[in-house]
This record gives structure tokens, C-alpha cells and sequence, in this order.
């Protein structure tokens, strides 16, 4: 099954300057234990996912009472620099909709 089909919310925003931050919330408990054993949406996962040496997940945190899992990346470029190509951070969750949750 997609992430997209087990989450209610998945999204990116700025966290900062140099950071972006993505959420994504599930609705039922089940649903959530089951993404949170995912090793695709694992710190080492979502590295992979997003192409980006380890380092640059400024952290990643499971939260069990707001079944949700939350990351934050640094950015490679600040909000708002030349070349940078997402000012407000918004865009940058779309690869998280097609990963396969086992």
C-alpha cells in the first residue's frame, strides 16, 4: 500500500532559513505502526528517498501520541537564494506519496 493511502496528512514547510520540515499524520494507530516499521520511512529510508547523504536529516522523530512521523532536512541553498528552487519549502513532499508501506 502507497503512503499516501495510509496517511490523512502529508506535507513540507520551512522550518527556518536553512530548514524544511515534513509531516505525516495518520489517522488510525494501525496505520501509523505500520509506516513507522516501514524501513522506506526509516532515518537511513528517507536519506534514499530523497537522495541526500544522512547528515542533512537534521532530525527525525516518531510521535506516538499525534501518530505521526516528522523529519526535518537541512536545506541545501537558504529559502529565498539564488538557485534555490522552493521559497516556502511546499513542494518538496511529493516523493513521500508513492512510497510503498509493507
Amino acid at each position: 500500500m502507497r503512503l499516501r493511502d495510509l496517511a490523512s496528512t502529508i506535507r513540507s514547510k520551512n522550518a527556518g532559513v536553512d530548514l524544511i520540515t515534513f509531516d505525516i499524520l495518520f489517522k488510525t494507530r494501525e496505520a501509523y505502526e505500520r509506516a513507522k516499521a516501514c524501513p522506506a520511512l526509516s532515518r537511513e529510508g528517507i536519506a534514499r528517498l530523497f537522495r541526500i547523504p544522512g547528515d542533512r536529516i537534521y532530525s527525525y522523530v516518531t510521535f506516538d501520541p499525534a501518530l505521526a512521523i516528522k523529519f526535518t532536512l537541512r536545506r541545501q541553498r537558504p529559502s529565498g537564494s539564488a538557485g534555490e528552487h522552493d521559497l516556502f519549502g511546499a513542494q518538496q513532499y511529493a516523493p513521500l506519496l508513492d512510497v510503498e508501506v509493507s
